[in-house]
């Protein structure tokens, strides 16, 4: 399964949802989907949030067995 940290480092960096999702060419839906796992990123858009906070895709996203 899938985790994120999307919706912690968007409040941190004080984004919307919208905003995010404006600045790396998604829908508002998706980002919301990610955040509530149930969308997997392609690895472009995981590496593109991760620019955005200036983090690595590692930090925002892992895998765990269920």
């Amino acid at each position: 399964m899938l985790r994120t940290r999307l919706k912690e480092y968007r409040v941190r960096f004080g984004l919307k949802q919208e905003d995010l999702a404006n600045l790396v060419g998604v829908r508002r839906e998706t980002i919301g989907n990610l955040e509530n796992g149930r969308y997997n990123p392609s690895l472009k858009l995981a590496m593109d949030i991760a620019k955005v906070f200036h983090t690595t895709v590692e930090e925002l996203f892992c895998f765990e067995e269920e």
